[in-house]
């Protein structure tokens, strides 16, 4: 496996909708001793989701991917697969996962002191209204409200840090302060 000690690992998880893509995109923007490590999916790109948003790919290749120890973990969603690939960021970069709270949690059980952050929205119909205006389908809207409840349950249970994405802004600077701190812990030992 990769070698990540002195990474500081941080983990951006949430339901579908309050907005963990555009968080995620401005750290990365705006820090560039920040990596990105690319998740794949089996599932269609969503009408305007740039490519580069991850490696789509069919199942068949997954599952290759799967047999080969290419994942530090996967899982079937809803009706499709998508897993985290073990990382290989640039020397000096600190490395950050877009997943689920189901991977949050395998990346913990690997990485002890990887920064688990919860994004969510101010309420349901906040988290509804993103969905609709992402253009997901009504049974995917419908299917990714009915899951939110049991990833929030998750991240509690893992001791997750909430961020509440009210404003881009504002939830940002949050995770970046978030970030900053961890930096300061783990490079002082």
């Amino acid at each position: 496996m990769t070698e990540l000690d002195g990474c500081v690992i941080v983990v951006i998880s949430g339901p579908g909708g309050v907005g963990k893509g555009t968080i995620v995109a401005r750290l990365i923007d705006e820090d560039p001793s920040l990596w990105l490590s690319r998740s794949w999916t089996t599932r269609d790109r969503r009408p305007g989701e740039a490519m580069e948003a991850y490696h789509f790919t069919d199942a068949e290749r997954f599952l290759a991917h799967v047999a080969d120890d290419g994942f530090l973990e996967w899982v079937e969603f809803l009706d499709y697969y998508q897993g985290t690939p073990v990382p290989d960021p640039p020397a000096g970069h600190d490395v950050v996962f877009e997943i689920d709270v189901h991977g949050a949690e395998q990346i913990r059980h690997r990485y002890s002191n990887a920064l688990l952050i919860f994004v969510d929205t101010p309420s349901d119909e906040a988290q509804e209204a993103r969905l609709r205006g992402r253009g997901d389908p009504e049974e995917k809207v419908q299917a990714r409200l009915a899951k939110a409840a049991e990833e929030k349950a998750k991240a509690l249970e893992l001791d997750m840090t909430f961020v509440i994405n009210d404003e881009l802004n504002h939830a940002v600077g949050e995770i970046r302060g978030l970030i900053g701190q961890c930096r300061s812990a783990t490079r002082s030992c």
